[in-house]
């Protein structure tokens, strides 16, 4: 059957955006090198009509550089068409590539969505309230715990302060009676100082003035003489 009707020719999938755009590129690569041939004809023809004299040869010349112009001037007009579509083409692939990451970003609130509702579903307000409430619980049993451990077993809780500042009164008092007992009576103040009396120190004369009284020295002793000190 295959070779009487023939097989059916597999339909090949439509081009891309980046497939066109490739093939504009290649077409504008294709035209700007024709261009640059046509440019350097024409500045060949111009440097001859520079040099050539006015004249047969001259118009021929002239004539050439016009149809290269015209050439030029075709190019040009399909290059920037060529230019425009690859504009367009880009804005297209622009928006496609909008719309894919719209797309990708819609799938993820989606799933996210999807997977709070089942977290919030395990998640009871009730139950944190109640695990709040039993927290506190513990942590007040956990301060009367250790209020108790920290008691002190040697003050007994039923004491009245009057009474323990009474004591502590008459405790500094005896501490008092007992450091003046402790001092020894020679070293205890008397009531009424004694009056002590001290012999008059004695009075020197001024060197110069001779007097019967014999010289003393700064100790109140007599001084000896120098001669008897010499011989």
């Amino acid at each position: 059957m295959r070779r009487v009707f023939g097989a059916k020719k597999s339909q090949e999938p439509p081009p891309t955006v980046q497939d066109a755009t490739d093939r504009i590129n290649k077409r504008g690569e294709t035209v700007d090198e024709k261009m640059k041939k046509l440019d350097s004809e024409l500045a060949r023809y111009k440097e001859q009509i520079k040099k050539s004299r006015p004249g047969p040869a001259q118009e021929a010349l002239k004539a050439r550089a016009m149809r290269v112009l015209k050439q030029r001037r075709m190019y040009e007009g399909q290059r920037d068409m060529l230019y425009n579509q690859t504009y367009n083409l880009d804005q297209v692939a622009f928006a496609a590539e909008g719309l894919k990451d719209a797309q990708q970003t819609m799938t993820a609130l989606k799933t996210a969505n999807k997977e709070l509702k089942g977290m919030m579903k395990s998640v009871k307000i009730q139950d944190i309230d109640s695990m709040q409430d039993e927290m506190m619980e513990l942590m007040d049993i956990s301060t009367e715990i250790q209020d108790s451990l920290g008691r002190n077993y040697n003050v007994p809780d039923d004491i009245d302060e009057e009474e323990l500042m009474g004591e502590l009164d008459a405790l500094e008092a005896d501490m008092g009676t007992e450091s003046e007992s402790s001092i020894p009576s020679y070293l205890q103040p008397d009531s009424e100082e004694a009056e002590l009396n001290l012999p008059a120190a004695p009075v020197g004369h001024p060197p110069g003035k001779q007097s019967n009284i014999q010289a003393e020295d700064e100790f109140g002793f007599p001084a000896v003489p120098r001669a008897s000190l010499r011989g």
